[in-house]
């Protein structure tokens, strides 16, 4: 999924580009590289964004201005924290609009979109179950793994949609919203994959998932 390259209002794009500077440069100052300096995590950094970029790059229906495709930002959040996550994302963003030659005038509006919005969709449900929830390895891979992923999806499309129907051309805006129900069921592919990815990690690769501390859901008295 991601937005068409129509004419967006030029103030718009500069709003974008002046928002996820901000952002950057926030996940900059605030992503733990001090875990990247373990070679084994950096790359499990790297091949996640190389994973998400062809993920990114398939598109089982190619359509004029719009496109599905899964987006993986919870489970790189649940891996890596928000701040790695937005900056991986960013990273995959760049080597799509490089790899399909697409406009860099709405990259800025593609990362917050599919990036930004559901990379704080799922940071902000993981802490809102840890604080209201029993540490519960269960209620961590259904509720914030699979629960994270469809919801993350679905506020990423529906932000998309909103944009895409309040600034683009007509025929793409109906086109988006005729196919807001099946980025609604993509959702639940997203729900299904993420949640699937994240269990088999926490099972045999526990130090790839940050988010998941064995002391916390596994030992606790």
């Amino acid at each position: 999924m991601s937005i068409p390259d129509a004419s967006l209002p030029m103030a718009l794009n500069w709003f974008a580009h002046l928002a996820l500077a901000m952002i950057l440069l926030q996940a900059l100052r605030t992503a733990p590289w001090r875990r990247l300096r373990d070679s084994i995590q950096l790359h499990v950094w790297l091949g996640t964004c190389v994973t998400l970029t062809v993920l990114w790059n398939f598109q089982p229906l190619p359509l004029p201005g719009i496109e599905l495709h899964l987006l993986g930002a919870t489970a790189f959040t649940l891996m890596f924290g928000a701040p790695l996550a937005v900056l991986g994302l960013a990273l995959v963003a760049a080597l799509t609009f490089f790899m399909r030659d697409l406009p860099w005038s709405i990259y800025s509006a593609g990362v917050l979109l599919l990036a930004v919005v559901p990379v704080a969709v799922s940071q902000g449900l993981l802490r809102v179950v840890e604080r209201i929830l029993p540490r519960n390895p269960f209620i961590y891979f259904f509720v914030v793994a699979f629960g994270g992923g469809g919801l993350a999806m679905a506020a990423s499309a529906l932000a998309t949609t909103g944009m895409v129907m309040g600034f683009a051309a007509a025929p793409v805006a109906f086109m988006a919203e005729q196919f807001l129900p099946y980025w609604m069921l993509l959702a639940f592919a997203e729900a299904t994959l993420t949640g699937m990815m994240i269990t088999v990690f926490v099972v045999y690769r526990p130090k790839w998932v940050g988010t998941f501390d064995d002391a916390s859901y596994l030992y606790r008295r």
